[in-house]
């Protein structure tokens, strides 16, 4: 049993200094081409920090482990939006953007909707799954996204000079280890979560909402904890936010297209937890600090997280 928890620790460390070589990497190689700060953010520092779950739920989903892989997404989202903001908020009160308001914060809520009802219904199959037509679907719906964001940024544009950035053979190793960090600590944290669970006769779901969630979502904490000491609310929240979208429409759709995913309809009760969550968030923009997270908001939302997961344990 130690030897599993030694090894799943061992798994978080690859996955999150994975994801950190393959940021770093990307952006040096991104500003070598001159592409903007704003489109980094938007694009590959979204993407490393949700790699962690892309790789735990694509192995998840090839090994047909389907509770790991439903577990790691709906818990992650929660872990985001519960304890990530409620953290964030209680060290500095999250000041948001109107367009995160009526945009990102509404279509994260439309993605986790999605999500309950192809998940609960038959449309596209003979069982209650994600099947590799609704994948389609979603992986669809995320391209429309992507598009919004990058007609997004054309209305913003601005200039990004090319930078030197040293050896190229440096810049590609950073990125080779950033892959095989992601790959290597995916497959020890389904691996030997699996295992774990097995020993103790906690359900994959348990150990997936739990366990793998809080470890895949250790680069949006420590980048969003980053960013509210910095007083730096739209990083703090977009990445969040960001990330649950992430999380849904492609990574989701990424593990259905690998292999159908049969759904558990007791995962129906966490989405709802997401639901209400993301709801308590948009009401929170107007009351008290307009337009703004208070702390004692982002306080609400991490005690219900705690009070939420004890009774999961329990």
């Amino acid at each position: 049993m130690l030897s599993q928890i030694l090894l799943i620790l061992l798994g978080f460390g690859l996955l999150i200094k994975g994801a950190d070589w393959l940021v770093s990497g990307a952006t040096k190689l991104a500003k070598k081409y001159g592409i903007s700060d704003l489109a980094i953010g938007l694009t590959i520092v979204a993407f490393g920090t949700s790699a962690p779950e892309l790789i735990v739920n694509a192995v998840a989903s090839y090994q047909g482990h389907a509770e790991i892989v439903f577990g790691n997404i709906i818990g992650s989202n929660n872990f985001n939006l519960f304890v990530i903001l409620g953290i964030v908020g209680i060290i500095s009160p999250i000041a948001v953007q109107s367009s995160t308001i009526w945009k990102e914060i509404p279509l994260s809520f439309i993605a986790a909707g999605l999500l309950l009802i192809l998940a609960n219904t038959w449309l596209f199959g003979s069982t209650a799954e994600i099947s590799r037509l609704e994948a389609t679907a979603l992986i669809a719906i995320f391209g429309a996204f992507l598009f919004y964001v990058f007609k997004q940024m054309k209305t913003d544009e601005t200039t990004s000079h090319v930078q030197p950035i040293g050896s190229f053979k440096w810049v590609w190793l950073l990125i080779l280890a950033g892959l095989a960090g992601l790959i290597i600590g995916g497959k020890l944290v389904v691996d030997q979560a699996t295992l774990l669970a097995q020993s103790f006769g906690i359900s994959e779901r348990v150990i997936g909402l739990t366990i793998v969630a809080a470890g895949t979502s250790l680069p949006e904490l420590v980048t969003s904890v980053v960013a509210a000491f910095k007083r730096n609310s739209d990083i703090a929240i977009g990445n969040v936010i960001g990330s649950n979208i992430f999380n849904i429409l492609l990574i989701l759709s990424i593990s259905g297209l690998i292999r159908p995913i049969p759904y558990d309809h007791a995962f129906n009760r966490e989405i709802y937890v997401l639901l209400i969550g993301t709801i308590f968030l948009f009401t929170a923009m107007f009351s008290g600090g307009k337009k703004k997270l208070d702390r004692w908001e982002a306080a609400i939302l991490l005690i219900s997280f705690i009070g939420y997961s004890v009774w999961l344990i329990g």
